[in-house]
């Protein structure tokens, strides 16, 4: 059997949440391997909602192995703090289904004081982060001088992991008129969460090339989205790390042919959070009626969602940078009761058509979309699990979008709800 990745095919916000814990229940093992707590997933289960941030979402299936890779960054007390509010909504977790990565750098509390610091000096200029400290914790990975899981056990090489850290950081504050860090103080709360974090870690890479050799199925859990990348998103309005499939091997400790099948997750319709370009973005009533319809707001942040018309080009080419095999499409029903659908095919950019994203911010900004047209429907399409039970219009529709972004819809998604869910191609099959 295959093992599969999933990843956001957009600007994330895509309801990846929702298909992996679908997906994690023909799996064995779910590896969460990038991006940190400024992810949210939203899982709807017999009617009761698990929202997560760090941990993978087959962690509220019973039996399964759920993995923190070396490619996140790990706020110890956010991890402790959700751990904590699942517990209480009768999930079990212990070492025994779930494990974090040894070398996964940690997000300590000087990282969302320098995120805040930065994004309230850049003014107009800043990007919109989460406030979580995820790229400064990135920036000390790149650095070489993150404090790991690891060091967490070895009171002498935190020491030096320390020095390290404040001589960069001290520094920086001083620049923006803050004061020192308390380093005793920092010393303190780590070594008062070790003992909290350490009974998790492991040398995950070893445990997931054993489940690979002994024919477990692995799942591989992306965060944010593809147009997030911090190499092939909209810079700088991205996040801080790999959001397409190859990360999910460097992620997390295996080689890229251990992936296998690459599914794209796909909304019906555009959205996005924070700065940055967003061609068919929409001000009107139609736009309204997508939020609101959506329920368009940020698991994490609460931030209300940016909605506009879906967008092939950007899609196809997130579909061909990431090599997505095949896209999960959701959120179809939030489309029940448009008159008219309309689908961006293309751009024009000062006068001349294209058919990509351009990288240079200031070619972005003169975006025009092209749309096309289509019938809509009157008929629901929500808890719909057949493609009988479908519209001919909505039919129609998903099929333009699979012509259009030239890769099949393997998955389609009717409802919030695990089971409301269309197989049409099993991302597990050889």
């Amino acid at each position: 059997m295959a093992n599969v990745a999933v990843v956001g095919a957009q600007w994330g916000d895509e309801g990846k949440g929702k298909i992996v814990d679908w997906l994690s229940e023909r799996a064995d093992v779910i590896v969460r391997f990038q991006g940190g707590h400024n992810a949210g997933h939203t899982l709807v289960i017999d009617g009761e909602t698990f929202k997560l941030s760090l941990l993978p979402s087959g962690i509220v299936r019973p039996g399964k192995l759920s993995v923190i890779g070396n490619g996140v960054v790990l706020d110890p007390w956010a991890l402790i703090s959700e751990m904590e509010k699942l517990r209480g909504q009768g999930v079990e977790i212990s070492p025994e289904n779930l494990q974090v990565a040894e070398n996964t750098p940690l997000i300590l509390p000087v990282h969302r004081d320098l995120d805040l610091l930065r994004e309230k000096a850049a003014g107009k200029a800043k990007i919109g982060t989460t406030g979580r400290g995820i790229g400064p914790a990135y920036e000390d990975k790149v650095g070489r001088r993150a404090i790991r899981v690891a060091d967490l056990g070895d009171e002498d090489t935190l020491e030096a992991r320390l020095d390290r850290l404040l001589a960069h950081h001290d520094p920086l504050r001083k620049g923006l008129g803050e004061p020192a860090i308390d380093r005793t103080a920092l010393k303190a709360q780590l070594m008062e969460i070790a003992p909290q974090i350490l009974p998790y870690a492991a040398p995950v890479w070893r445990t997931l090339a054993a489940a690979r050799k002994s024919g477990r199925r692995i799942l591989f859990e992306g965060a944010q989205g593809a147009l997030l990348d911090i190499d092939f998103g909209t810079y700088p309005y991205v996040t801080s790390s790999n959001t397409l499939t190859g990360m999910a091997a460097t992620g997390s400790g295996m080689g890229p042919d251990a992936v296998g099948f690459a599914l794209g997750i796909v909304k019906a319709y555009t959205t996005r959070v924070g700065e940055g370009p967003f061609p068919t973005e929409l001000f009107d009533a139609d736009g309204q009626r997508l939020g609101e319809r959506g329920r368009e707001f940020g698991t994490v942040t609460g931030r209300q969602r940016r909605c506009g018309w879906f967008d092939a080009v950007l899609t196809r080419q997130t579909c061909q940078t990431g090599g997505v095999t095949g896209v999960a499409l959701t959120k179809l029903d939030v489309l029940d009761g448009f008159e008219t659908l309309r689908v961006c095919t293309g751009y024009r950019l000062d006068g001349k058509e294209i058919d990509y994203l351009p990288t240079a911010a200031a070619q972005q900004t003169r975006i025009e979309p092209i749309y096309e047209e289509l019938e809509g429907w009157s008929e629901s399409t929500f808890g719909a699990k057949r493609w009988l039970d479908l519209p001919a219009a909505a039919i129609k529709y998903v099929k333009r979008i699979e012509e259009l972004i030239g890769v099949p819809v393997a998955i389609l998604s009717t409802s919030p709800e695990r089971e409301d869910t269309i197989l049409v191609t099993d991302p597990f099959a050889d």
